[in-house]
């Protein structure tokens, strides 16, 4: 276990739970590949949601009650925003302000987001490596009644509310994979799906070409940990969006969604009933609590995901 090289697939607050949990065990042998689907251009800044959530988990600086921001944040920025007449659904807290001020000046000096990513991460002296899926411009968007929009349009401004008939990962078909992406699956000795959002956290990781293939020809294990217990997703969006893609909304529809390339699914313990049906598909189930309430509890599920490693 200690030592082992693990290389985990994230979203932000539907992984950041268990990236705390790896990183408490094997902190400076862990990498992770960050969805950057829900990244977005927002007053002139590029914000990227998951990446900076993982890494303020990282950090111990998150609003974990949020599960976004940074913890005692203050918004007098957005209060000014509004009454200049400016749309402020988008909350970004006047500390987690500067990450973005800082990305972005960076990024017209010429840096990727896969620098950017590292040099924070050196700033909150954060020994695992994080690295975002692609440094292009990879967009989640929701077709939903009749219209196309950015998924933090969907899920932030209108809460959801619209009926979803189709996700679409704009760009990611002739996105190119960051330094380091393809390394970091091929040569980990553990692959772990985190249980986030199926469609809209890894699903725009594995819509850049190289990622699939990478996943089913590692000599790695992979693993997933659902993020579905029962039929109802633990928390966020992923059953709306799971319907929309025809996908079955369960442990056994998120494992047929990531077959290809799957070894073995972390079920519920209220759903070892899947057990054989998992097996039936060619996917070794396994059973725990995967519920994370606490930092014992993601201490807890991270050990056991490496026991056999």
């Amino acid at each position: 276990m200690k030592g082992a090289r693990i290389t985990a697939l994230a979203g932000g607050t539907g992984s950041v739970k268990l990236v705390r949990g790896l990183y408490t065990i094997n902190r400076s042998t862990l990498t992770v590949i960050v969805n950057v689907g829900d990244n977005v251009w927002m007053h002139g800044l590029y914000v990227c949601p998951d990446i900076d959530t993982i890494v303020y988990g990282l950090a111990g600086i998150l609003d974990q009650p949020r599960g976004w921001g940074v913890k005692d944040d203050t918004f007098n920025f957005q209060k000014q925003l509004a009454s200049l007449g400016e749309e402020t659904w988008f909350q970004l807290g006047d500390r987690d302000l500067a990450t973005h001020v800082w990305r972005t000046m960076r990024l017209r000096k010429g840096a990727t987001v896969s620098e950017i990513t590292k040099a924070l991460c050196e700033r909150f002296s954060i020994e695992a490596k994080v690295i975002p899926v692609t440094n292009e411009f990879v967009e989640t968007r929701v077709v939903a009644d009749h219209e196309e929009m950015h998924l933090q349009e969907f899920w932030v401004k209108r809460r959801g509310r619209d009926t979803v008939t189709r996700i679409k990962y704009f760009r990611a078909a002739k996105a190119q994979p960051a330094p380091e992406v393809l390394d970091a699956i091929g040569s980990a000795d553990l692959v772990i799906i985190c249980p986030a959002n199926p469609i809209s956290s890894i699903g725009p990781i594995l819509a850049v070409p190289g990622v699939r293939r990478a996943l089913s020809r590692t000599s790695a294990k992979v693993l997933a940990v659902s993020p579905i217990i029962g039929s109802n997703p633990v928390s966020g969006p992923a059953g709306t969006f799971m319907k929309a893609m025809k996908i079955e909304v369960s442990p056994l529809g998120v494992a047929l969604f990531y077959r290809s390339f799957l070894d073995e699914m972390v079920l519920h313990i209220s759903d070892r009933n899947l057990a054989p049906r998992m097996t039936g598909i060619g996917v070794k189930p396994k059973i725990t609590d995967v519920l994370m309430r606490s930092a014992e509890d993601e201490i807890r599920l991270a050990k056991f995901l490496v026991t056999d490693v």
